[in-house]
């Protein structure tokens, strides 16, 4: 079976179960601050576990797609060490909220693989849960007695805390589950070694493919488990195992989910994948290199099509790192100086598209992004490889320390492994321990940054379902449901508090969450200083508890914040239409960031606005305001309906099967942040700037209403100052031309002067020539201008007969390396003046070029400038 017919019959096999097919949620989790990313199928339904909402489905069915780079699970540093781990994965789950349990799970799962997909019952092996009498979980008699009936009991295996209770963080849903094993080896090996000497011991033909867990238990923050309000089941099984041991391979990286990719990267880079266990040691670097691109790439995809950019913080920077391990891998051990990877998307969209449409929807974008990142890294490891080699020249024990080698991976980017291989090439070694010990603290010190240490919830009142009202009202009588202390060393301690009605908006589709107050019958105040979503959860941020938690409450928004972020909500939607109506429909909203004071809205377009597409896009989102067009708020209607109306909906939003649609006129967009009751509210649309954020992906701030007022109020201020700094000129700019042009002749005559000087200096260094190694040079500092320095050095050039100059300069703060060489020299010695600034370039960490007579070096480092002077001269004499 391929692949795609492998996927669609596990979930043809559950739909006949009575479950329902789902799609995928998005990889990028928004409204969960305990992840990332999806790390498990379970994600998505972790609302319906805790008790949260309840699912419209009690049984559903899907192919999820998962990341496992950061947190607890982290399998990064395996990718392409094995054959079996991996970055993004699909992992196939069928579900049960409050239906069936452990008999017709196992039963299913063990019909699916010995009668459907006839995977031979004597090579599958099960695991149950031993139990732990610390947690107080008994060992599962249960699933044992369900698969006694259809396995043979020395095919059934007792699993720890560590194998058998699956939990998907410190806190949150778990509980026991069973496992099922795969011994896929040959004959002979099975002959030598039992299969279940094997389970659970990292064997790669010995494999876990499907793990079903009883959801029965919540985590608490002390560590302890509570029941959870109803008993679940999450499954989850690995697709790229599956199709291994269904299409026979010894590795999922042969199996088709894999081998378009491979074979792609082969004939990009001119390699050769050979798979099996007897290849050089050579071989298998290449092997490695290949794997860990395949696989990455699938990844870094995935991420940009759910809406998350490479970046240099949170889910942004897992990625840029992902992508920056694949670049690297090729660039050492494929030989790759130029950007590749970006071409594997075309490959990766013909071969998932059709089960991902967000994949086709988005290649361009990918492409562009991913091609951005390659040339923005090639260029950093260029600079690294520089900075290695003067670190490298300055080493005198045979080995770099770890220090320096750290320096440069948190500096520069520069992979610890790479600054190993080109140490061994060289015959150093790298201070390993030292490398480690510096990644250490600064690991600590990110975590100590980053905890969060969040209580278990004090529940006062139970089945209470929380209400947003925030689209009709700024206030109302609220009761406490439950709250939690939180503290972190970010921002200290702090409450959450749930209600059971509020008109508090939650941050989400890049609207800020609203601020307020709670003000209880005795007159006390708690101030709401944000609102954010967890879980379904609506939380209320507060400094401190209020004194009576069970009294009613008057909870109320403040109503000026809500009012100019609803402007600028609203513009970010009439900008949209009139991007697309300017530029063209390829106009894709790709994040937004909606505050009072100001809106940030990223789009998809190639190229840089003109001045006149600026205006243009001013113009319409005015026109409209002025208008004065209502608003059209259509609640709870069929997503599918909504789509048909014409609305936008965003890639990497996950929407459900009712929908909020947002009109003004004819913009149409699927959104459920709170907007103006008319555009007239606006008042006025102004952009502050345009700019790319990456390859394909541009920016506008703009400013509406209060903004705006602000804004012109700041502009007047600004002419009038410049009125009075033009002592009240009548006509302002025709008095700052005449500035200009007076300027522009006091430079001309500036630059005379520097000629004449220039002339005066060049009689004395013209006696400053010293021969060296039967050269007459001119190694000097001269902390002059470039164009000055160029004059001089042509100027003694045509006087000195077959001169060396090398000037270098610290001019304004910035560090410049000159050389000029007479022609002849240069021919007769082999000299080349541009060779030669690269080289000292090392030292001003910096580079340049130019012809072999004469080049220029530019850095970030003037105090490298002596010690690049002095090579110099240990240059000429060699």
């Amino acid at each position: 079976m391929t692949s795609q017919e492998i996927r669609q019959q596990f979930l043809k096999f559950f739909e006949s179960k009575g479950h329902t097919i789902v799609p995928s949620a998005p990889m990028v989790i928004k409204n969960d601050p305990t992840l990332m990313f999806t790390n498990a199928g379970m994600n998505q339904f972790k609302e319906f576990f805790l008790g949260n909402a309840k699912p419209k489905q009690t049984r559903v069915v899907d192919t999820q797609k998962c990341l496992r780079v950061s947190g607890k699970h982290n399998d990064l540093e395996e990718v392409g060490r094995d054959t079996y781990h991996h970055t993004m994965f699909e992992m196939l789950g069928n579900w049960s909220f409050g239906d069936y349990f452990k008999k017709e799970a196992i039963s299913w799962a063990w019909e699916l693989l010995t009668e459907v997909y006839k995977i031979p019952k004597e090579h599958l092996y099960v695991t149950v849960f031993e139990g732990s009498e610390e947690e107080g979980v008994p060992f599962d008699q249960e699933a044992y007695d369900i698969w006694k009936e259809r396995i043979a009991e020395d095919h059934i295996l007792l699993g720890n805390k560590k194998d058998n209770f699956w939990e998907m963080g410190d806190q949150g849903p778990c509980g026991p589950c069973t496992e099922i094993h795969v011994d896929i080896r040959s004959d002979e090996e099975k002959a030598k070694i039992a299969g279940r000497d094997l389970v659970n011991n990292d064997h790669p033909q010995v494999i876990e493919i499907w793990n079903n867990v009883f959801m029965e238990f919540n985590r608490k923050a002390d560590g302890s488990l509570e029941k959870l309000p109803s008993k679940n089941v999450d499954t989850g099984m690995g697709f790229e195992r599956l199709c291994m041991v269904l299409q026979k391979k010894q590795s999922n990286y042969d199996t088709d989910v894999f081998t378009p990719l491979i074979q792609k990267v082969e004939e990009i880079t001119k390699s050769k994948y050979y798979s099996g266990s007897n290849v050089s040691a050579e071989q298998e670097q290449i092997n490695i290199a290949i794997r860990v691109i395949s696989d990455h790439i699938r990844a870094v995809a995935f991420a940009i099509a759910d809406g998350q950019l490479p970046s240099n913080n949170g889910a942004g920077y897992v990625i840029r790192r992902i992508l920056r391990r694949a670049i690297r891998y090729g660039f050492t051990f494929l030989n790759q100086k130029e950007p590749f990877i970006y071409k594997l998307v075309e490959t990766l969209t013909k071969q998932m598209g059709s089960t991902f449409p967000e994949l086709e929807k988005q290649a361009f974008i990918i492409m562009n992004v991913i091609k951005e990142e390659e040339n923005s890294f090639l260029r950093t490891l260029e600079q690294g490889l520089l900075m290695l080699d003067v670190m490298i020249q300055n080493t005198t024990n045979k080995q770099l320390s770890g220090s320096k080698a750290f320096e440069l991976y948190d500096t520069y980017g520069f992979p610890k492994d790479l600054t190993a291989l080109i140490l061994s090439e060289k015959g150093l070694t790298l201070d390993e321990a030292g490398f480690e010990e510096n990644l250490q603290k600064q690991k600590e010190r990110s975590r100590a940054a980053a905890q969060v240490k969040a209580g278990d919830w004090v529940v006062l009142r139970d089945d209470e379902e929380e209400e947003f009202i925030g689209y009709d009202t700024l206030e109302a009588v609220v009761r406490l449901v439950k709250y939690r202390k939180v503290e972190s060393q970010k921002d200290g301690t702090h409450y959450q508090l749930v209600f059971n009605t509020t008109p508090f908006y939650a941050e989400g589709g890049g609207q800020v969450g609203d601020k307020g107050t709670l003000q209880s019958a005795n007159g006390e105040l708690v101030y709401i200083l944000d609102t954010k979503k967890e879980n379904n959860l609506i939380i209320h941020i507060a400094e401190h508890l209020p004194e009576n938690l069970t009294d009613p409450f008057k909870a109320e928004v403040h109503p000026l914040s809500r009012q100019l972020a609803e402007a600028n909500h609203s513009a970010t939607h009439l900008l949209h239409q009139a991007l697309r109506e300017v530029l063209g429909t390829h106009v894709e909203q790709k994040g937004s960031r909606v505050s009072p004071e100001t809106l940030r809205f990223d789009f998809s377009h190639f190229t840089k606005m003109t001045d006149e597409e600026l205006s243009e896009v001013e113009r319409i989102v005015n026109r409209r305001i002025w208008e004065k067009i209502p608003l059209q708020e259509h609640r709870n209607i069929p997503i599918q309906q909504a789509i048909e109306a014409g609305a936008m909906a965003l890639f990497g939003e996950k929407y459900g099967d009712h929908v909020r649609m947002i009109q003004f006129g004819d913009s149409r967009e699927l959104c459920g942040g709170t907007h103006v009751k008319n555009t007239g509210d606006i008042w006025f649309f102004k952009i502050l700037s345009e700019g790319a954020v990456a390859a394909g992906i541009r920016r506008i701030e703009a400013i509406t209403c209060g903004g705006a007022v602000k804004y012109f109020a700041e502009q007047e201020k600004l002419v009038d100052n410049i009125k009075s700094t033009l002592k009240n000129a009548q006509d302002p700019i025709k008095a700052i031309v005449h500035l200009q042009e007076e300027n522009a002749q006091l430079q001309k005559e500036l630059e005379l002067l520097k000629k004449e000087q220039a002339k005066n200096l060049k009689v004395s260094l013209k006696n400053e020539f010293a021969p060296i190694n039967g050269v007459q040079c001119l190694i000097k500092q001269l902390d002059l201008d470039t164009a000055t320095l160029k004059d001089l050095a042509f100027q003694l050039g045509n006087e000195v007969e077959n001169p060396f100059i090398l000037f270098g300069s610290a001019y304004e703060g910035k560090a410049l390396l000159l050389c000029y060489i007479g022609k002849e020299l240069a021919q007769a010695k082999g000299l080349d003046a541009g060779k030669i600034v690269r080289e000292l370039g090392k030292y001003i960490h910096g580079g340049g070029g130019g012809q072999p007579f004469f080049a220029t070096a530019g850095g970030k480092n003037p105090e490298g400038i002596a010690e690049a002077l002095e090579k110099a001269q240990t240059l000429v004499r060699g």
